[in-house]
C-alpha cells in the first residue's frame, strides 16, 4: 500500500471537523453542542469557559445589554445568567407594523444559560464584570483545591 496513506497527518481529522462545522452553518444544521457542557451554536449570550489553578473563568459575550438587568447567580456550582436584551426594532400595532423585516439575526427578548462548574469553586469568591459588551465572572477556587509542591528531604 502507499505509504502516504498508511499515516495521516495530525490535523486532517481537525481540518475535516472544521469543514463539517462550516457545512453545518451554511445549510441551518448546527443545532448541536459543540460539547456535553456547552449549547448548540446561536444560543445567547455567546460564552467561553476556562479555568486557571486558582479560579474558573466566564466571558459572555453579551453587547447591547445593561449591565444592571443581567442578573449572575451561583447555586449548588451551578453559575446562571438571566436578563433580557432589548428589541431593537420599532414596535407598531398588529394592523399597522413600522418595520417589514426581512432577515432578523440578532437575537433579543428573555435569556438565561446555565453553567456546571466544578466542585472546588469557592461560593464566597465570584466577581463580575462587565465592559464592551463582554460580562466576565470570575470564580475562585478553594485552597485546599490548589495545586502544592512537595518538598522533598
Amino acid at each position: 500500500m502507499y505509504p502516504s496513506l498508511q499515516s495521516f497527518p495530525s490535523g486532517v481529522f481537525g481540518d475535516f471537523e472544521r469543514l463539517r462545522r462550516e457545512l453545518d452553518d451554511v445549510f441551518g444544521l448546527g443545532t448541536a453542542p459543540t460539547s456535553i457542557r456547552s449549547a448548540g451554536p446561536g444560543a445567547f449570550p455567546a460564552i467561553n469557559v476556562g479555568h486557571t489553578p486558582a479560579s474558573v473563568e466566564v466571558y459572555a459575550f453579551a453587547p447591547g445589554i445593561d449591565p444592571d438587568k443581567v442578573e449572575v447567580t451561583l447555586d449548588r456550582g451551578v453559575l446562571i445568567l438571566s436578563g433580557e436584551r432589548p428589541s431593537s426594532l420599532p414596535e407598531g400595532s398588529d394592523q399597522q407594523p413600522v418595520v417589514s423585516v426581512y432577515s432578523r439575526e440578532r437575537l433579543s427578548g428573555r435569556f438565561k444559560r446555565a453553567i456546571s462548574l466544578p466542585d472546588d469553586v469557592d461560593p464566597e469568591r465570584v466577581t463580575a464584570t462587565y465592559r464592551d459588551g463582554v460580562l466576565h465572572i470570575s470564580v475562585g477556587r478553594r485552597e485546599a483545591a490548589q495545586p502544592k509542591r512537595i518538598t522533598i528531604q
